[in-house]
């Protein structure tokens, strides 16, 4: 399983949602995860570095790729069960190569309008790569998202942006919460923390219900 996680902006919440991912496959379903760093602003490979200074961390398979990475993919997919890839936020080689080979893209966006300006840039990519490879699911993810009740419909506004570009969001979402910063800064994961279990059991819920998309 190839998984990308991809948008046009920046600050949306990629890396964050790559390394959880790679996190919960690794940690919760014991599977051989490689993580690739494909950002050229290295968040996830800063990460990975923290980690490993951190004993009380899982060790975690990383590479830094760029370019035309798909055949190099088809290669690691036959060592590893799971690849997870952190891409860039903006248009590239490497992320549209790496969607010709994906089983899976999740595309996050936070529910604010310079976000969802990218939505039509981000479709015509999403078509143009079901071009190639039919069988790639895409979801949208909503992150950041505010707390107050007053902000539900600020929400519910950017999942019906998301859905007339046919870019089909996941029902489960992400609030903003002080855990996605704390965690990251020493290498680990939400999916590790139990200082907050709300926090948790979003991600949990949001990854399962992406891999149950169809």
């Amino acid at each position: 399983m190839i998984l990308v996680s991809c948008n046009m902006k920046g600050g949306t919440g990629k890396s964050t949602t790559a390394q959880n991912v790679a996190v919960y496959f690794s940690k919760m379903k014991n599977k051989k995860v490689l993580l690739v760093d494909a950002d050229p602003q290295q968040t996830t490979t800063d990460w990975i570095q923290e980690r490993r200074q951190n004993i009380e961390n899982e060790n975690l398979y990383s590479v830094q790729m760029n370019g035309n990475v798909r055949l190099e993919l088809l290669e690691f997919e036959k060592n590893y069960e799971i690849i997870v890839i952190d891409c860039g936020g903006y248009d590239s080689e490497t992320m549209r190569s790496a969607l010709s080979v994906a089983s899976h893209a999740i595309l996050p966006f936070r529910p604010k309008r310079r976000d969802l300006k990218k939505l039509n840039e981000m479709s015509e990519i999403m078509k143009l790569a079901k071009a190639l490879n039919p069988n790639i699911i895409f979801r949208a993810l909503l992150t950041q998202c505010p707390h107050l009740p007053s902000q539900i419909k600020r929400i519910m506004d950017a999942k019906e942006a998301c859905n007339s570009f046919d870019i089909y969001t996941l029902n489960n979402i992400l609030y903003n919460r002080n855990i996605y910063d704390d965690s990251e800064e020493n290498g680990s994961s939400v999916i590790e923390q139990d200082t907050d279990k709300k926090a948790k059991a979003e991600l949990i819920e949001m990854i399962e219900e992406f891999l149950g998309a169809k």
